[in-house]
């Protein structure tokens, strides 16, 4: 349990939006003042509502008090009369937003004990045991998080930030979609919460109904950014009936005040006067309610440490790597599903291909029939390799959107986690696939350990190579679909110009020789040739006009060189797949553009 003397204040809190006119390339974006003078103050243990129709500013308030607002700000924002820096609100406060992303094939105990939290053993068990109790979650702990309904996802959206203890919660619409008496069940367990752990609860909410009313302790009346009204709740009665509007008997405050607060655009001469009515309000509570120049002390300097501080990079780590192995190994659809494509969807696709290659046999184009079983080993593997990824990569990355804009960890930890489950599963998929494929490379009576490595590591980078490309689209493209069309487009023109099968090295420009070099596809298609015509020394039947390369010659033809170099394309292969991971890794580090951050917020 926290204190209880924590206060949040933020005064003459101004905030002008620039909204973009164009594409990330385009740079042209108008100006927008969205937040005019407001002021609030929430202690511990209450719960304020910011109230206002659609476009009044509540998100924008609540971005501008969260550190992730966009656009130029100014004002004060203090905690515990301490600036209230983005730093310190990752560490001491939460942010709920509208969306409920949760990571598929985790049950809701799961999702809360595999939260980055400093608590860990007992002390987070124990936690996440209270806060399943406070927000009735205990009956469906042990339930998928995606066969959750609505309430109940809503819910553990709070309790994922409720188990990290936090001395100020923000939400955003958190009743917004839900049925009467589901939206009086969340505004009566975050009462009740605030009341019992002494956390101090800021909400928006559109259309307040009159049941909610004893659950707030504070009001904040929002209309085109100007406050109409920010205090306690009883004293909201008495001051606009100390001016003039005195709520009728059997009415609803919030929504009869806020339907005051609101313009009215039914027609021009109503919006005039809403507009001039709602000034004249917005400019006599700001009389009438004179702000404070509120002091401003030194971080930590009350009773109680404001920032505990964040886990450590290794902590976080490793709670990243348990969550991705719970989520694998999940007994339901989306636990098969990640199985299925991690371990058996490449050794699936290559026995399908087997069937369609075995009886081809040596006949007197088997050159060529071999040359195409390349070019199926190598497109299916970069399919697959996007197909896993795509179908399971999103998730993790609306996740990681969310937890980042909290400072939980960067997009290098989450890479690390990712790949440290995704490389062993891919090489044993890659593995099992290889024996499939050995017996239509070489006789499976005379086993060759080193074409069986061949086989496996030009698998396993063809694999690799095609999901970070994958993972490194899905950070600027929202959908996956679209990331898996541009993945596939550049393996296409690298299949047709590197992989000697489409078109040979001779029949290729200089330039383009040159620049094959610097492809994945080049290295995987080489130890596949050099492995089946080089070792194999398949010979042709000569007649009816056909002429039969030696494997020389051919080899020399289609990718340049003679004589194999398994060596150099093995390391070549895993050099490209281990780099590009590496490439990742720096890339997520990377400040996003405005637009594209702008994609994955809710």
């Amino acid at each position: 349990m926290i204190g209880s003397d924590y206060v949040l204040e933020a005064h003459n809190i101004y905030h002008t939006t620039e909204v973009d006119t164009g594409g990330c390339f385009n740079g042209g974006a108008q100006s927008a003042l969205v937040l005019k003078g407001v002021h609030l103050t929430v202690h511990s243990g209450e719960v304020m509502a910011i109230l206002g129709s659609k476009g009044s500013g509540k998100r924008a308030l609540l971005d501008v008090i969260a550190r992730r607002s966009e656009g130029s700000s100014r004002g004060q924002v203090l905690l515990n009369g301490s600036p209230l820096t983005k730093s310190l609100f990752q560490q001491r406060c939460g942010y709920v937003t509208h969306s409920c992303d949760f990571i598929p094939g985790l049950t809701v105990s799961q999702t809360l004990n595999y939260t980055p939290t400093i608590l860990g053993g007992y002390l987070k068990s124990s936690k996440v045991r209270q806060v399943l109790a406070d927000l009735a979650l205990s009956q469906v702990s042990h339930k998928k998080v995606e066969n959750l309904n609505i309430s109940e996802k809503r819910r553990l959206a709070i309790g994922v930030q409720l188990v990290r203890d936090p001395v100020m919660l923000l939400l955003d619409e958190p009743t917004q979609g839900l049925d009467p008496l589901s939206a009086y069940l969340l505004i009566s367990i975050l009462s009740n919460s605030a009341k019992k752990t002494g956390c101090g609860i800021l909400l928006s909410m559109e259309k307040p109904r009159s049941d909610v009313f004893p659950f707030l302790d504070r009001a904040l009346f929002l209309c085109l950014g100007g406050a109409v009204y920010s205090g306690g709740t009883r004293a909201m009665l008495e001051y606009f009936h100390g001016i003039g509007f005195p709520c009728p008997q059997l009415e609803n405050p919030l929504m009869y005040y806020l339907c005051l607060s609101t313009v009215d655009r039914r027609s021009r001469d109503r919006f005039l006067e809403s507009s001039q009515q709602i000034e004249a309000l917005v400019e006599r509570f700001a009389r009438e309610s004179p702000i404070p120049e509120a002091p401003i002390n030194p971080i930590g300097s009350g009773k109680i440490p404001l920032a505990y501080g964040k886990p450590g990079e290794l902590k976080v780590w490793g709670i990243l790597y348990l969550r991705l192995l719970a989520a694998t190994f999940s007994c339901g659809y989306a636990g098969m599903k990640a199985m299925f494509l991690r371990l058996l969807a490449l050794p699936v696709v290559m026995g399908l291909m087997w069937l369609f290659y075995s009886e081809a046999g040596d006949d007197a184009h088997g050159f060529f029939s071999k040359s195409g079983m390349i070019l199926s080993i190598l497109g299916l593997s970069y399919g697959v390799g996007i197909w896993t990824t795509i179908s399971l990569f999103p998730a993790w990355r609306k996740r990681f959107c969310q937890e980042y804009s909290e400072g939980m960890y960067t997009g290098a930890t989450l890479l690390v986690a990712y790949n440290a489950v995704s490389m062993p599963f891919s090489f044993i998929s890659a593995a099992v696939a290889s024996c499939v494929l050995y017996p239509l490379v070489l006789n499976p009576t005379n086993p060759d350990g080193l074409t069986f490595m061949y086989i496996l590591i030009a698998l396993w980078s063809s694999f690799i190579l095609a999901e970070q490309l994958s993972i490194a689209f899905l950070l600027v493209v929202k959908s996956q679909i679209n990331a898996a069309i541009a993945v596939s487009y550049i393996l296409v023109i690298c299949l047709t110009l590197a992989s000697g099968t489409v078109r040979s090295h001779k029949g290729l420009s200089p330039w383009l020789q040159e620049n094959a070099k610097g492809v994945h596809t080049k290295y995987a298609s080489s130890l596949l040739h050099t492995t089946i015509f080089h070792a194999r020394q398949m010979e042709c039947n000569a007649g009816a006009g056909v002429v039969c390369p030696q494997p020389a010659e051919y080899l020399l033809d289609r990718i340049g060189k003679a004589h194999p170099q398994e060596t150099t394309d093995m390391a070549a292969c895993i050099a490209f797949a281990l780099g590009l991971c590496a490439f990742n890794m720096f890339l997520y580090l990377l400040p996003m553009p405005r637009c594209v951050r702008r994609k994955f917020r809710d």
